[in-house]
């Protein structure tokens, strides 16, 4: 049974008492404690330190295990037919695996719109907060050039905020190239919401909010510092700088199929010829291995955006990348939720994805007849989390992403596109490059294919799938899900139907 305190029943009460004499004093102010390490919202713009604490904030919303801290990257892996359920665990993803969420009230569904939809509101309210403040930004308490710091985080808010609206599209809502964006998309929440007054909102089109996703990556790019600075490694990839707008600008148009602006976006950063690396900003550029992006730190310069965890900030647990890939073990183990399929179909089976490839060499580990995942390596499933950067997109999937728009906009084999392909490709696959393709449908296997090797367990496999509106391979006793089918999107989960009288089912 929950027991409530009416605290000025209380206080009565112990007034009462005192004056009785049966105590000789009471603490009242006990009795509505303010916690001592939060700020009322009257003052947490007052002093640059506390505007920053906030703007470091919304990346622990975003970074939520739930959601892009783990959870959002496996599921959008595991729907499709590269990796193979070893649980049966309904709290890690089965029914994710399995294409069995057809109830709103699954956790898998309440957790990741919750997650997401939590993190846009902790952003509405920050950019609020940075608008009704601004009078505050003035000398002496603020630099003199603050409001460039400003429009900076409202840069990395608004960036975040189209990251999440564009990652719960891909589950929620139907493909944009299912009637060019006309389906129903999502509540397009850009306000902050302290109440329940704006509860009620009906489902913008897909096309229009992809419409804002694109007004808040335009902002992004223009508001965005170029860098953290030539020695600060560790923010040139945890924070949102110019090139992560610009990055991310190529993968939204190619999910719509505006490949004019896929290559215009990606122009900015990827030359016409190698050396690949972006001219200006921070030096992103391709990894001369790629065994490297992923060791250590994991900050080379290939990583555009990725969230970071420490001991004391872990996903949490059972949404760690490790938990879920690595095989089980003491050492270096994870709980092996999922193996890779080496069944026909499954990338493992794959001629492209050669024995001596060092994605291969270096991400895939056998232990006995089956094979796991080892791109995350960090932590053991004993004593220390699991650390691994959560990845949201490399400079090796922008050279993709201008490939393939390259091939469809031509409908033809394109020498930049070949040019982009070998090099991600033969920088782990030396002896793989391709001399050429018959066809523009065979180039773009080829890439598709290469996406699928180069990406593994980072989370694109079913954007690459629902952006061209494609079947979700089956694999297994599971079938393939077609598009027409209901299982091809999540259900709205009964968390939002409950409280929004103008949302609609999928």
């Amino acid at each position: 049974m929950k027991k409530f305190i009416n605290t000025k029943a209380a206080a009565a009460l112990c007034a009462a008492l005192l004056s009785a004499g049966a105590f000789s004093s009471c603490q009242t102010d006990k009795l509505s404690p303010v916690p001592v390490t939060l700020f009322s919202d009257k003052v947490v713009f007052d002093t640059p330190a506390r505007v920053e604490l906030q703007a470091n904030g919304l990346y622990s919303f975003v970074k939520d295990g739930r959601f892009l801290g783990g959870r959002y990257q496996i599921f959008s892996d595991i729907r499709a037919n590269d990796f193979l359920n070893r649980a049966s665990n309904l709290v890690t993803g089965t029914a994710v695996w399995n294409h069995t969420l057809t109830e709103t009230s699954q956790n898998d569904v309440i957790n990741t719109w919750g997650a997401g939809y939590a993190a846009i509101n902790q952003i509405n309210v920050f950019l609020a907060g940075l608008d009704a403040n601004s009078s505050k930004f003035v000398a002496p308490i603020f630099p003199a050039d603050y409001a460039t710091k400003a429009n900076n985080y409202r840069g990395e808010a608004r960036l975040l905020r189209a990251l999440c609206y564009y990652s719960l599209l891909q589950l929620y809502a139907r493909p944009y190239a299912d009637g060019s964006g006309s389906k129903p998309g999502l509540p397009l929440r850009l306000r902050a919401e302290i109440d329940d007054t704006g509860n009620d909102l009906a489902r913008s089109s897909v096309a229009d909010v992809y419409t804002q996703i694109l007004a808040d990556l335009d902002f992004a790019e223009t508001s965005l510092p170029l860098t953290y600075g030539s020695s600060a490694a560790t923010l040139n990839v945890t924070r949102a700088h110019r090139n992560t707008a610009i990055a991310l600008k190529t993968r939204v148009y190619l999910s719509m199929g505006r490949y004019a602006d896929v290559i215009r976006e990606a122009n900015k950063l990827v030359p016409a010829a190698a050396p690949y690396a972006a001219p200006s900003g921070v030096p992103n550029a391709l990894n001369a291995s790629v065994a490297a992006v992923f060791a250590g730190t994991q900050e080379t310069t290939e990583s555009i955006l990725s969230f970071p965890f420490t001991v004391a900030d872990g996903p949490g647990t059972q949404n760690q990348l490790a938990y879920y890939f690595l095989p089980p073990g003491a050492a270096n183990g994870g709980n092996g939720e999922y193996g890779l399929n080496t069944a026909a179909g499954g990338i493992l089976a794959s001629s492209a994805f050669a024995a001596t490839d060092a994605r291969r060499t270096n991400f895939v580990q056998v232990v006995g007849s089956e094979s796991f995942l080892k791109k995350y390596p960090t932590g053991t499933n004993t004593s220390t989390p699991y650390v691994d950067k959560a990845p949201v997109i490399r400079y090796a999937e922008v050279m993709l992403n201008l490939a393939e728009a390259k091939v469809r906009s031509t409908n033809a084999v394109d020498a930049q596109a070949l040019q982009l392909l070998n090099a991600v490709r033969t920088r782990s696959n030396p002896t793989g490059a391709y001399a050429s393709f018959a066809t523009a449908a065979d180039m773009l296997d080829a890439l598709l294919l290469e996406r699928r090797i180069e990406f593994l367990g980072e989370g694109l496999r079913n954007i690459d799938i629902m952006r061209l509106n494609a079947p979700i391979p089956g694999k297994g006793s599971v079938s393939a899900v077609n598009p027409s089918d209901v299982l091809y999107v999540w259900p709205i989960p009964s968390s939002e139907l409950s409280t929004n009288k103008l949302m609609t089912r999928n």
